[in-house]
């Protein structure tokens, strides 16, 4: 099972309005892309990497699959798999993952 943190749905939607003051349409399948590769995680939430800049901290047990560009973060509790968050993988991301990882 998947589930999508509050946090994490509100990073796909700015994401679709950021793209959709160019293309709806695009905005569309962007989010269908992100989501459906996502919730494939079901499946075998072990494929994504460790996160990098977590583990250099000793942080390893976030998780995140690349959907270029985005970084799809996530945990794993059991037979269920947690979306923490959704971020442009060109940015630096260590001060957006441990303020959102460590809330």
């Amino acid at each position: 099972m998947v589930r999508w943190a509050d946090p994490a749905k509100q990073d796909l939607a700015e994401i679709a309005d950021f793209i959709a003051c160019d293309d709806i349409a695009m905005a569309k399948r962007v989010v269908d892309i992100i989501t459906t590769k996502a919730d494939s995680l079901h499946v075998s939430p072990d494929r994504g990497r460790i996160v990098p800049e977590l583990a250099k901290h000793g942080i390893n047990t976030f998780r995140e699959l690349i959907v270029s560009p985005w970084r799809v973060v996530y945990t794993i509790e059991q037979f269920t798999v947690y979306i923490k968050l959704v971020a442009d993988g060109r940015r630096d991301l260590d001060d957006l993952l441990f303020r959102r990882i460590m809330r």
